[in-house]
């Protein structure tokens, strides 16, 4: 692990996702855990597919400028939004499935399926999660 640009590390206290806390080293994320209404929990704080989603989201849209930045291309009106969904695995687990939604404006649609695409190969989440959970990618242009 020499070649290692930045290590994030966050930890995970109390009773996890059922209330628990993650705090980063840097005292930047502090963040109180709950399981949403959805999955039978209280809500009223954040939980790891939220915090997952987040993190997808700014990578994917951090790999999609700089993948559009090398072919001189500028993206002035971009989102990236991550879905994160959580499922039985039918192994007495669970798994996640993700979709990732791309919204670019002026631009045409080949040209923005194609930066899209090369993101994914780039984007450090798309890369740890290719081939482990199933990925929908899709690019809206307006």
């Amino acid at each position: 692990m020499t070649d290692t640009l930045y290590t994030a590390v966050a930890t995970s206290t109390g009773d996890g996702r059922a209330g628990g806390r993650v705090l980063s080293s840097d005292g930047v994320l502090d963040l109180t855990l709950a399981v949403p209404t959805e999955m039978g929990g209280r809500g009223g704080g954040t939980n790891p597919e939220q915090l997952f989603a987040a993190g997808w989201a700014a990578c994917f849209h951090s790999a999609l400028k700089g993948v559009a930045a090398a072919e001189k291309i500028t993206l002035n009106d971009s989102a990236v939004v991550a879905d994160i969904g959580i499922k039985p695995n039918g192994q007495g687990g669970y798994g996640l499935e993700a979709a990732i939604h791309v919204e670019l404006a002026d631009i045409d649609q080949a040209t923005a399926d194609r930066l899209v695409a090369t993101a994914h190969q780039v984007c450090p989440y798309s890369n740890a999660t290719r081939g482990n959970i199933d990925v929908r990618i899709d690019t809206t242009v307006g």
